[in-house]
């Protein structure tokens, strides 16, 4: 197959510029998929800045990814030429582990990254193992599904794999681009929804996302005012909280989860989570087997990313308004 173009940062911070590489052979269990759309996650901008100190330049972003497979490997079974395909943070596993062999890939010790040590989706065409090239069903647009690919399964999961039910009263945590899809798939899952902002202006806004009420935190004692309100508590934001407030909020038995990444370290007293065996737990993205479901639960129950959408030449632009936090909610890239 012909050089693969797209846009590639050189040096951590640096400007996203024209670069190409050779993909070499198609293997055996790979798919080539010609890119329609990439959105711009705030890992990406991680990514550029080498912020995790994992970043090897130069080296493409983009895992938020959205296309049509146009080459397939010769043990390839299960994506056929021509299908439309989501990828996400992930782009292949070992296969063989125990967390592999139970459908956890993303838990793999051996996981590879679709944009770490490797080239992503700001591009026009990329290739990972066809187990993680997701079929995307016909009523999604796009524009709208490739942020639900790494944003929406990094929500949907912990929801899903914490049991959460048309019993569950749950509170989600910032309204931003996590928090506004993650309000769609509580609603989803036909829980009582609470969201939990620092902005009054986005009550209506989170209502009409699926929250039956609205937190102002910004009120002094709005948190005590909840104390033991909720079985699950979903945490997009990467800001620190009043993290024992909210563990408060907890009914018994009830998990604070935490999905977004607070700069400091999250301190609580322990007789909160002993006495009302309460639980605070980290959740990552999800496995393709969490993919294939929330997929099928966005084209059910209407769920979409709200998007600003850039051209694909454009990404600069992008990663600099993400930057900011000017976007509302996620940029995507299109070709």
């Amino acid at each position: 197959m012909s050089e693969i173009h797209g846009l590639a940062a050189h040096a951590a911070g640096a400007q996203l510029l024209a670069y190409k590489y050779e993909p070499g052979e198609i293997k055996a269990d790979e798919v080539e998929v010609k890119i329609s759309h990439c959105g711009v996650c705030h890992s990406d901008v991680h990514l550029i800045d080498n912020d995790w100190g994992i970043s090897k330049y130069p080296f493409i972003p983009g895992h938020e990814i959205v296309g049509s497979v146009v080459a397939v490997g010769s043990e390839v079974k299960d994506r056929k030429v021509g299908e439309r395909v989501g990828i996400g943070w992930q782009s292949n596993s070992c296969g063989i582990c125990e967390w592999c062999r139970q459908g956890d890939e993303h838990l793999c010790a051996k996981a590879q990254p679709t944009c770490v040590g490797r080239n992503g989706g700001y591009a026009d065409r990329i290739r990972v193992n066809s187990r993680f090239a997701i079929p995307v069903p016909k009523v999604l647009e796009s524009e709208n599904v490739a942020p639900l690919l790494c944003g929406g399964i990094t929500v949907y999961s912990p929801l899903r794999n914490h049991g959460v039910r048309p019993s569950s009263r749950v509170g989600v945590i910032g309204i931003g681009g996590l928090g506004h899809i993650g309000l769609q798939f509580a609603k989803a899952f036909g829980a009582e929804v609470t969201a939990f902002s620092t902005s009054k202006d986005k009550e209506a806004e989170a209502k009409s996302l699926g929250a039956h009420h609205f937190v102002n935190t910004r009120d002094t004692g709005a948190l005590k005012k909840v104390a033991g309100s909720f079985d699950f508590l979903l945490s997009t934001v990467s800001a620190d909280q009043d993290w024992q407030g909210y563990v408060n909020a907890l009914r018994p038995k009830g998990t604070l989860c935490v999905v977004g990444v607070p700069p400091s370290a999250i301190a609580l007293q322990a007789f909160p989570l002993i006495g009302g065996q309460r639980a605070v737990a980290g959740s990552p993205t999800g496995s393709p087997r969490d993919l294939h479901e929330m997929l099928d639960v966005a084209a059910r129950h209407g769920v979409k990313a709200i998007t600003e959408k850039f051209a694909m030449a454009k990404a600069n632009d992008a990663v600099a308004k993400v930057k900011k936090n000017q976007v509302r909610y996620r940029a995507v890239l299109a070709n």
